[in-house]
């Protein structure tokens, strides 16, 4: 354990020197030098405080007591491989499988995310005995070699990077910057048999379809939140070609839509996945993930001959954590915190939507809210410099908020779980002063006229971090009115 603090230079130095160059930190032209935090507030080493809004990671709240006992005191007792017998193993799996419905019932344990999806996969090869995967545009599920090839978000950005052929990528179901939008009569079944469409094309070729994955709510591609229906039409399309349905929830679980447990909840109590992969707010940043199938598909798997052991997935820690998490969740009604303040933050983000012309679209559900930023209603023109502009001004108020999308002009709302109304009062209004004062420089008024047009948007990709940008080509904003950061480039960063 390091025995002083050490002088911020320092620490960047050293990162720089021994952490691998592609590991990006935000806010890269200053960074951020956290040494604690507590509930939903983060300290540097100034002991300054900083409002969260991008940790989901820290789903009950930074630090919290209850979580970091149970994690102690089971590691001052045992920690150990998952292959003994312990009880906090079989308790978390019939605890967990109790907030889902009761054909997803077989659990195998993990350690992060990446890994999740990247188990979800074999099990639909094994299962089906097909080798292609349907994905979304602008879709994120890990950083492993499968889950790249399965992340447009990832692999469009490597030069000269090519495809792969058992990967499907189809439409974003994004009814406000989509090909179908919210005056289409049925954009659920629109997008839907986009999907099919796909599966038909594969068939033709002599492919066949193992699985279709999506995040419940697409989180790096936008905040997008699917048509209700169109998971239920989809599954019917990938079930019928011998495919299974992959939900990934390791953004959207646990309670953060407020409304439900699971995010795919949100389409109706007629849909159920054949798979769902969870990390992130699992263990409240301790390092655990689950995968939750169907006993058919876990025997499947089973039938492969190849025995599955994971050293550190369900450890007595890890399971002891995991409980924790839950027993806050329900002790502290987080879930209903996330309904009662989410609704209450959107209410408050709608309002500055009828106020700003930068504000093209608010959308979310509990306390996951993306506000997209646009230089024209009508033409939904992505503000990409302003949506950075905006994160960097929110850093030098000690709030911090994420910006992502295809365009990277979606201001991203994802904080723990334990967000008060005040918190949303005073970010909202610090976002309100300073889109104000973008307005003014940029000289944007309220368009008298607010008719949308149909059509499908061009992808443009701009090279950056959240809160770190280098405009696409066709930006048309003054300089004056964005920070100088903002001239700066990086990769992008998923949080």
């Amino acid at each position: 354990m390091a025995t002083e603090t050490l002088d911020k230079q320092k620490t960047i130095d050293l990162r720089k020197k021994h952490v691998g160059p592609s590991c990006k930190v935000f806010f890269s032209h200053d960074p951020i030098k956290i040494v604690r935090a507590r509930g939903q507030y983060m300290y540097n080493e100034k002991e300054e405080r900083y409002l969260d809004c991008i940790n989901n990671v820290a789903h009950v709240g930074h630090s919290h007591p209850d979580v970091v006992k149970a994690g102690a005191k089971q590691m001052e007792l045992l920690n150990t491989n998952s292959r003994f017998l312990h009880d906090n193993l079989v308790l978390y799996a019939q605890r967990l499988q109790a907030t889902l419905p009761e054909k997803l019932s077989v659990c195998y344990f993990v350690n992060s995310g990446s890994e999740a999806n990247d188990l979800a996969l074999r099990l639909a090869w094994q299962h089906t005995g097909h080798k292609d995967i349907i994905t979304l545009e602008n879709a994120y599920h890990g950083h492993v070699s499968s889950l790249i090839d399965i992340s447009p978000y990832k692999f469009h950005q490597m030069a000269g990077a090519e495809q792969s052929q058992h990967v499907h990528v189809a439409l974003s179901p994004d009814i406000y910057r989509g090909k179908y939008r919210e005056d289409h009569p049925d954009p659920a079944t629109a997008y839907a048999d986009n999907v099919k469409e796909i599966i038909e094309q594969a068939h033709n070729k002599g492919r066949k379809i193992a699985a279709f994955i999506a995040e419940s709510l697409q989180s790096c591609g936008g905040q997008v939140i699917p048509p209700v229906g169109y998971f239920q039409k989809v599954a019917q399309h990938v079930r019928k070609a011998g495919g299974l349905f992959i939900a990934d929830e390791v953004q959207v679980g646990f309670g953060r839509v407020g409304s439900h447990f699971w995010a795919f909840q949100l389409q109706g109590e007629d849909f159920v996945p054949d798979i769902v992969t969870m990390g992130k707010p699992i263990g409240n940043g301790h390092p655990m993930s689950c995968v939750i199938t169907t006993r058919e598909v876990a025997e499947s798997f089973m039938s492969s001959g190849m025995e599955y052991f994971n050293t550190f997935g369900g450890n007595p820690v890890s399971c002891a954590i995991g409980l924790a998490v839950l027993d806050v969740i329900e002790k502290e009604d987080l879930q209903g915190n996330a309904l009662r303040v989410g609704g209450y933050l959107t209410q408050l983000l709608d309002n500055l939507k009828e106020k700003h012309p930068l504000v093209g679209d608010v959308r979310g559900h509990g306390l996951f809210v993306g506000v997209e930023l646009v230089r024209d209603k009508k033409q939904r023109t992505p503000a990409t410099a302003e949506a950075q502009d905006v994160i960097y001004r929110l850093k030098e108020q000690r709030i911090l908020l994420s910006a992502d999308g295809p365009h990277r002009n979606v201001l991203k709302f994802k904080p723990p779980m334990c967000f008060s109304r005040e918190d949303a009062d005073l970010a909202v209004g610090k976002i309100d002063q300073i889109l104000t004062d973008l307005e003014r420089a940029l000289s944007l008024v309220t368009p008298e006229s607010t008719i949308l047009e149909n059509g499908h948007s061009k992808r443009k990709e701009p090279s950056e971090e959240n809160g770190h940008i280098h405009p696409s080509k066709d930006s048309s904003h003054k300089q004056n009115a964005t920070h100088p950061s903002s001239k700066k480039t990086n990769k992008r960063l998923r949080t």
